[in-house]
């Protein structure tokens, strides 16, 4: 019997990452979960029967101890980051803009490099960057994200030149809109103004964006995935969304 492939996922106490654990288990993947709210993530973990380990994306120490109980890796999927505020560059906020920086740039060199050597080894490794429209698109209000995401981007268009001719295939994916906590976060936890953000449309769900990074890595090993937009059938742009018309 060929050993239990093996699926890494940051982020996964709640929304797309909690949705990637429990697809990726019923595609027969043993999981290995990281987050940090240790008790949100175990309760995700436990009903999947994935394994859940405390990790903080942002700290090295707290990244290399997590990858040291990752004996074997098939599948990295950084999915740790999201959004903090819309303010104009004017008004920028420097704690949003180092946060973000750090979860979503920096978070993810400190795991893609402390697990590439293990992605290498096994013959067939995969690393999933989750990214965004905001990686593609600007809007007013959004250079906070939108720069990460174009900086994340990057580094995923940057690791397919510097892993050629080797056994590991690079995936980044771009979400529109999807209704998680992603809005609730940005909005410093106002669930009322999260919820316009959706309003008379029908956004993504968790559940898509984990059939998508599903299906990226489950296709033969000579297949690679570049990237996938995925978008919502309302929404044309960033900040270009048809409501109330039924979609």
């Amino acid at each position: 019997m060929p050993e239990e492939r093996v699926a890494v996922v940051t982020g996964g106490s709640s929304g797309i990452g909690a949705a990637t654990v429990r697809r990726l288990r019923a595609e027969g993947f043993a999981i290995v979960a990281g987050a940090r709210r240790i008790d949100r993530l175990r309760e995700v973990t436990e009903s999947a029967g994935a394994t859940a380990i405390a990790l903080d994306v942002t700290d090295r120490a707290s990244v290399e101890a997590f990858c040291e109980q990752v004996p074997r890796c098939d599948v990295l999927v950084n999915n740790a980051g999201g959004a903090l505020g819309v303010e104009l560059i004017a008004e920028s906020d420097d704690e949003h803009w180092r946060t973000m920086w750090e979860s979503n740039v920096f978070g993810l060199m400190l795991m893609t490099r402390a697990l590439l050597p293990k992605l290498e080894a096994n013959g067939n490794g995969h690393i999933v960057n989750i990214g965004s429209i905001a990686g593609i698109e600007t809007y007013a209000g959004g250079a906070g994200y939108t720069s990460v995401k174009h900086a994340a981007r990057a580094i995923s268009h940057t690791l397919r030149l510097e892993l050629s001719g080797k056994p590991v295939r690079v995936t980044e994916i771009d979400p529109g809109l999807v209704e998680t906590e992603f809005s609730i976060v940005r909005f410093d936890g106002d669930e009322e103004r999260a919820k316009k953000v959706y309003e008379g449309m029908t956004p993504l769900t968790a559940d898509d964006i984990a059939d998508c990074i599903a299906w990226a890595i489950t296709r033969p090993r000579h297949v690679n995935i570049d990237e996938m937009v995925v978008r919502p059938i309302a929404q044309a742009r960033a900040t270009i969304v048809a409501r109330n018309v039924g979609l």
